[in-house]
C-alpha cells in the first residue's frame, strides 16, 4: 500500500462513527483503500469515478452556525473544500481549501470529525466523492475573499436553520455530521 494511502487509512481507522450509515462508509473506505491506491482525482471530473475529498465547515464557536458556499457545479449549498492532490495529506488539502476557496489561514482540527460516501449532483455528477470532513472553528466576523468562480456566494447557517430548511439544498449527510460536533462548538 502507499504510504500516503496507508496514513488515510490509518485516519479513517481512528473515526469513530456517529451512527450506523458513517460506520457502513468507514467500512466500504477501509475496504477500498486496501484494494487501491488509485484513490487520488487525476482528470477531471472523475478519473478515478472514486476519489478523496476533504471538507472544511468552518463553525463560529459563539453560536454553531456553519458557513456554507451556494456551489457554482453542485448547484448545493456544501462546506467549502476539493479533491485530496496525489500524495496530499487530506489535513494539507483542507487548509489549501480553506485559503484558496474563502482567502482564509486558518489550522482545522487535527483529525476529520465525519467521514461520507456520496454520488455527486450537478454538472459533474456521477462520480463518488469519499469525504473527510474537518472543522475549523472560525468566528463570523473574520474576512472572507470567496471564490466566485465556484460559488455564487456564501453563508453563515444557523444548526435551526438548516433543520428548517429543505435537506434538498444541502449536502445529503450535512445533518448527520452537525449531530456530531461536540455540543461546545455547535453554542448550545
Amino acid at each position: 500500500m502507499r504510504s500516503t494511502v496507508a496514513a488515510v487509512h490509518e485516519l479513517v481507522t481512528r473515526l469513530e462513527p456517529v451512527d450506523n450509515l458513517e460506520g457502513e462508509h468507514r467500512g466500504h473506505v477501509l475496504g477500498w483503500l486496501r484494494r487501491t491506491d488509485d484513490v487520488y482525482r487525476r482528470a477531471k471530473p472523475a478519473e478515478p469515478v472514486k476519489h478523496l475529498v476533504s471538507y472544511v465547515v468552518p463553525v463560529d464557536p459563539a453560536d454553531g452556525a456553519v458557513l456554507l458556499v451556494a456551489h457554482r457545479n453542485a448547484g448545493l449549498w456544501l462546506p467549502p473544500g476539493g479533491h485530496v492532490e496525489v500524495d496530499e495529506e487530506p489535513y494539507d488539502t483542507a487548509v489549501r481549501e480553506l485559503e484558496e476557496e474563502l482567502g482564509v489561514v486558518a489550522k482545522p482540527w487535527a483529525e476529520p470529525l465525519f467521514l461520507t460516501v456520496t454520488e455527486t449532483v450537478g454538472l459533474d455528477s456521477g462520480h463518488i466523492d469519499v469525504s473527510l470532513w474537518y472543522v475549523v472553528e472560525l468566528p463570523r466576523g473574520h474576512e472572507l475573499r470567496p471564490d466566485a468562480g465556484e460559488f455564487h456566494r456564501t453563508r453563515w447557517w444557523t444548526p435551526v436553520e438548516i433543520a428548517a430548511a429543505d435537506p434538498a439544498h444541502f449536502d445529503p449527510h450535512l445533518g448527520r455530521f452537525l449531530s456530531k460536533l461536540p455540543t461546545s462548538v455547535r453554542g448550545r
